[in-house]
């Protein structure tokens, strides 16, 4: 479990809110148990919706020029914070609360750096930023699509 929890950080680490909305949507769908923990509230068909379109939103802000760096403190504290939730969260199912979250963190930060330099490799490459950006997208959708799906 902790690699998974791992994964959804990395994921975290791409896109703050599609590996919370991930998780979520495995707790509504009973893939993952988290009632009766301090994660319950991921559980709710509310929060899994409210994630979703904070998600959504996510991928459509990334695109604009304003946006700030996920580099910068703010974006890259939430990254790694949003790794720590989903890890904490995949860890406490499997009574490795603390491992999960640590491991969910570190991914957040490899995914974070990470994906910042491959976007940017892909964009140099391409003359352009918005197919690095949208195939970015693709990789942290399905990656926790496929992360979930094997919880």
């Amino acid at each position: 479990m902790l690699i998974l929890a791992f994964f959804l950080g990395v994921i975290a680490g791409l896109r703050t809110f599609t590996a919370p909305a991930a998780v979520a949507w495995a707790a509504v769908s009973g893939r993952l148990i988290l009632a009766d923990t301090p994660m319950a509230v991921l559980g709710s068909p509310v929060a899994a919706w409210i994630l979703t379109g904070l998600a959504a939103l996510e991928l459509v802000g990334d695109k604009l020029p304003k946006t700030p760096s996920r580099k910068a403190p703010g974006p890259f504290v939430a990254r790694v914070v949003s790794g720590a939730l989903v890890g904490a969260a995949v860890g406490w199912a499997a009574g490795q609360v603390l491992a999960g979250a640590v491991a969910g963190a570190l991914g957040a930060g490899l995914g974070t750096l990470g994906g910042y330099a491959a976007r940017m490799g892909l964009a140099r490459r391409l003359g352009r930023d918005l197919p690095a950006a949208l195939l970015e997208d693709v990789v942290a959708v399905v990656g926790a699509a496929l992360v979930v799906a094997v919880l």
